[in-house]
């Protein structure tokens, strides 16, 4: 077969396996067929491998960074708000990215989670000190968010955390 010929076949098959029109196996046979077991390995599952653990590292740093702007520095309330929103949207950001690809992290998630419910625990203290009423409303909203994310992107463990600080909550309400 014609030099030419070839490589147009092999570039239509890595086009096949890359968007997943055929079964990576097949693909992977063909390509072995065409290029007669010449072809270089590929190393993509192992930078993706090094991207997750990265991306994972990352927002794990997150959390102690986040409760250290909150706590422990004298931040005013509109830059610690931005530097939530900034936080919530790499996850949010990140877990949609990697979500088209497939592949779901749940660091990022979590750790999204957990540092809207330190924000907003710390947003209601400042802005209603000394009373609980608000905050246990958070707390409450905070929970159906994790509730409704849980549900809709089918996190069991999300909608699990979701419904107990929910019963937390109101045990705390009514004892």
């Amino acid at each position: 077969m014609q030099h030419k010929r070839k490589s147009i076949i092999i570039n239509e098959i890595n086009y096949w396996k890359k968007n997943r029109l055929l079964p990576e196996q097949y693909c992977d046979y063909l390509l072995a067929f065409y290029t007669e077991g010449n072809q270089p390995k590929e190393d993509r599952k192992d930078v993706n491998g090094k991207l997750l653990k990265s991306a994972n590292l990352l927002f794990l740093l997150l959390i102690p960074m986040s409760v250290f702007l909150l706590y422990f520095t004298e931040l005013s309330i509109i830059l610690q708000t931005a530097f939530a929103i900034l936080f919530i949207f790499l996850g949010a950001a990140l877990f949609f990215y990697f979500s088209r690809k497939e592949i779901i992290l749940h660091i990022p998630i979590i750790t999204s989670a957990l540092i809207l419910l330190f924000y907003s625990v710390d947003l209601t203290a400042a802005f209603f000190p000394n009373q609980s009423l608000p905050l246990y409303i958070n707390l409450i909203c905070n929970c159906l968010i994790w509730i409704l994310i849980g549900w809709k992107w089918r996190l069991v463990y999300l909608s699990i955390s979701g419904g107990l600080g929910i019963v937390t909550v109101l045990v705390s309400i009514f004892i």
